[in-house]
């Protein structure tokens, strides 16, 4: 069945309810389409293979055997969950986000709130990309659960929090980036998507340590710091091996950041506090942008 059979087959069967209900009306409608999209199960698949990778090939490159336990495997995942999530996030927001002419016409035209549209479809892909790392981190765990027990489990899902903070924060950027787009601007917005992809992920830190690295040591430390809050990115990894290793191995920038709040726990509320502005202002301004534009 199509994606536009299933809207409209949703859309026939959608009682005259209140925002709560037809939420979940098109939150499921975008989870039915999600799952069943060749993005969302390359994804599930890849993720899965290479988490697997990555927990045994840690350990081997250390020395051992086999696979490594939960912690050793979190912090070795940090950097695959903060390359592979973000990218899939944006690409797929997009791609679900800014449909066609034709299917922006029938998706706006239901007696609704482009608001409650927007919101119920980035809940559905929300709960699909979650079923797929859950694919992943499941097919790890019960390996390493396997092999070496237990030890480390709660860094382990730390991760996995972490990991879907990830997901629902470049969900509502693919949201902003895509809200209003249809038909062949998807392109564009597409492109955009890739370019806040590698500026994140890859540019930011750099420019920050090139930036540093002229500076005298006190404007360097402020730098690094903020960049650190300021970039979703640092803010999760930072997060991350704050709650699996404490503050035993972080680089400049986290440094200077447990400097500037005297200590682990002013850094946790300052990093917690980033990572809920770029859940909630990127979102927000979807939907202001999505209300104003003619679809």
């Amino acid at each position: 069945m199509s994606g536009l059979a299933i809207r409209g087959a949703l859309y026939r069967r959608a009682p005259r309810s209140p925002w709560a209900a037809h939420l979940r009306l098109f939150a499921r409608e975008e989870l039915v389409l999600a799952l069943r999209s060749r993005w969302t199960q390359i994804f599930a698949v890849v993720f899965g293979v290479l988490s697997f990778a990555v927990a045994g090939a840690g350990y081997v490159l250390s020395g051992g055997r086999g696979v490594q336990d939960f912690a050793r495997t979190a912090v070795s995942l940090v950097q695959l969950v903060l390359l592979l999530v973000p990218l899939t996030a944006l690409v797929i927001g997009v791609l679900s986000l800014a449909p066609d002419r034709g299917a922006a016409e029938l998706l706006f035209s239901q007696p609704v709130s482009r608001r409650t549209i927007l919101l119920g479809k980035l809940l559905g892909l929300f709960q699909a990309l979650a079923a797929a790392q859950a694919v992943g981190f499941g097919a790890a765990g019960a390996v390493v659960y396997g092999q070496s027990g237990s030890e480390g489990l709660g860094g382990f899902f730390l991760l996995v929090g972490a990991s879907l903070v990830t997901t629902a924060v470049f969900l509502g950027i693919a949201a902003l980036l895509s809200a209003g787009v249809v038909g062949r601007k998807r392109t564009r917005a597409l492109a955009l998507a890739l370019v806040v992809w590698f500026v994140a992920v890859v540019l930011f830190d750099l420019a920050a340590l090139g930036v540093a690295s002229v500076l005298p040591s006190g404007s360097a430390s402020r730098v690094l710091m903020v960049s650190t809050i300021v970039n979703p990115i640092g803010a999760v990894r930072t997060g991350t091996l704050l709650g699996i290793e404490g503050t035993g191995a972080f680089g400049a920038a986290s440094l200077a950041l447990f400097r500037f709040t005297k200590g682990a726990g002013g850094a946790g509320v300052v990093l917690s506090l980033s990572l809920l502005f770029w859940l909630v202002a990127p979102t927000a301004l979807a939907v202001r942008r999505l209300r104003r534009a003619d679809v």
